[in-house]
């Protein structure tokens, strides 16, 4: 007795999803790593920029604490003394509304 093989026939559609399903299943860890590698290269200029963000508000309160200091007006008189000018009670008019 003869052994008969069938093929099967699997139509081109058929063909077509079955390379396409073994392309993807291929592809698929390169495209993993990718993400992965983009997401950690993302990740990383966020702590950077969050580093120089700190760094800044850092910065913009030192600048904020000077502006203060020199707006006092303990700071505001010795400079006035610096300059010769003199604090007069008497030249001030307080004008009220009735």
């Amino acid at each position: 007795m003869r052994k008969v093989k069938r093929r099967l026939k699997m139509s081109k559609f058929e063909r077509l999803v079955y390379v396409f399903t073994v392309f993807m299943l291929a592809l698929s860890p390169f495209a993993l790593v990718f993400s992965q590698a983009t997401l950690s290269e993302v990740n990383f200029e966020v702590e950077k920029l969050n580093k120089q963000i700190d760094t800044q508000e850092k910065k913009n309160e030192s600048l904020t604490m000077k502006i203060n200091e020199l707006a006092s007006l303990e700071k505001i008189q010795e400079i006035a003394k610096e300059q010769g000018l003199t604090y007069n009670n008497h030249n001030i008019r307080s004008i009220t509304e009735d």
